[in-house]
């Protein structure tokens, strides 16, 4: 995450992950891959206002032309 700190950005992954251990669900609007990819599990990427792509985080790593996009 840019312009936050290393520290905060390690708290607010931890803040997440706790969270969902408990059953919450969070909506989590992230344009940072890497983030979103150690807290998320499901991925919904938007072009144009329009979803491009709609799956688990899994299946995103592995889609080359959705990780481009």
């Amino acid at each position: 995450m840019r312009g936050v700190a290393r520290a905060i950005v390690e708290q607010m992954a931890g803040m997440i992950m706790a969270l969902k251990e408990k059953g919450v669900s969070i909506l989590l609007s992230r344009q940072n891959p890497r983030f979103a990819g150690l807290v998320g599990d499901r991925a919904y990427l938007l072009e144009k206002r329009q979803i491009r792509f709609e799956g688990s985080m899994k299946v995103l790593a592995a889609n080359e032309r959705a990780r481009k996009a």
